[in-house]
Formats: C-alpha cells, structure tokens, sequence
C-alpha cells in the first residue's frame, strides 16, 4: 500500500528548514546550506544517490536510505525545483541537479504556471501540475505502483500535506545550528501536526532525528 512520505526534512534547532534570500547560488537560502552538510552529505546513501560511491553509514545514512531509495514518485514545490518565480519564461531550468537527478521517477512539481514535462532520460521526468496538493496526489498514487512516494519540500508542500493530513509520516532531523530568519516549517504547530503524533527520537553525533505518523 502506497504512503505519502517527508523524510530527512532538515530543521534548525530554531525551527527553519530553509535560509532567506535563496537563489541559484543558494538553493537552501542564505546559510541554509549548513541544514545537510553537518550530517548528510558525507553518507553513502547521499552519495550513491547523486551517482557517486564511498561514504559514511550509521543512523544518518539509515534514515536518509529510507527516504531515497525504494520510491515510486516524488512531489515537490516550484521552490524546491529551482529559484524561478512567475511564468516560465523557457525550458532551460532542469532543476538543481544537474542531467541525472538521482529521483529516476516520476516527480509533480507544484506550480501556478503551466509548463510541458521535462524528461532527465535516466527515468526522472519533471510533471508540472497545477491543480495543487489533492491533484499531485492523485498523479504520484497512480504512477507509484504500490511504492510510496516522497514529499520533498519545500516548506509550504509540507505545511499543505500535513494540514490536509495528506502525509502518512513525517522525519525531521533537528540540526544543532539556529538560522533566525527564513523558511519556518511550523509556522502553525497546533493547526499543522493536529493530524500527527510524535512517536520517537533518535539522536546520532550529528543530529536528533525526529519521526511523527499520521494518528
């Protein structure tokens, strides 16, 4: 049975999954590059994802394997497949990682701009949907084939997913850094988790991992 899945959701010890100001430069916003490389850029599974070998296991590598690997689709906001904001103006922008995505799935891409499917020719094809969260998720079920599938980010896909108690289960790694200003996941956390349950905590040398699942 398929689930809906936002795992590895990197979080500032003061609440930001992202920095201000992103750009191309700085997809995670101003120092928010700090949310992955303290704890997730070194493991084998970040890295046999992007294509590349060796690396670090342990509790980070397992929690990051669970939400890389094994998935039928992906949903995503425009916001997490680049820094472009109104129309499209062309099809050059193909995401921030580069010509084989480690995805090699289908990925809905949220967005209020119509834009024709982008296919990466190693099985990650960008959908662009704009008929929001409940269209998204009826697109990534279909396509899954009984595998779950990943909600990525950015933050307003989550807060949606968890409002509209779209998400089976929710991880977030608490990174000991305070960023004071961006992206705040729970910007409403009695109206956001009011569908969720905390069940456990897992600390490892570099963050806490936290997981919650739908009640």
């Amino acid at each position: 049975m398929t689930k809906f899945r936002a795992l590895n959701i990197a979080v500032s010890s003061d609440g930001f999954m992202a920095g201000p100001h992103q750009s191309e430069s700085a997809p995670f916003g101003e120092n928010g590059e700090q949310l992955l490389s303290s704890w997730a850029w070194g493991t084998k599974s970040i890295r046999e994802w992007s294509g590349l070998s060796g690396g670090t296991i342990g509790i980070d590598d397992d929690f990051l394997r669970r939400g890389l690997f094994n998935l039928g689709a992906n949903i995503m906001g425009r916001n997490m497949f680049g820094p472009i904001r109104g129309p499209w103006m062309d099809n050059e922008w193909k995401g921030w990682w580069g010509p084989k995505p480690g995805y090699k799935n289908p990925v809905f891409v949220l967005t209020h701009h119509p834009r024709e499917s982008v296919d990466m020719g190693n099985g990650t094809v960008f959908n662009f949907v704009t008929g929001g969260i409940k269209q998204a998720h009826e697109m990534a079920l279909e396509v899954a084939e009984g595998k779950d599938v990943g909600v990525v980010g950015g933050v307003q896909t989550i807060q949606q997913f968890l409002e509209a108690g779209l998400l089976d289960e929710l991880h977030i790694a608490e990174v000991p850094i305070e960023l004071h200003a961006g992206e705040l996941l729970f910007s409403n956390p009695e109206s956001q988790l009011k569908h969720y349950q905390h069940v456990d905590s897992v600390a490892s040398d570099a963050v806490i991992h936290h997981t919650y699942l739908k009640k």
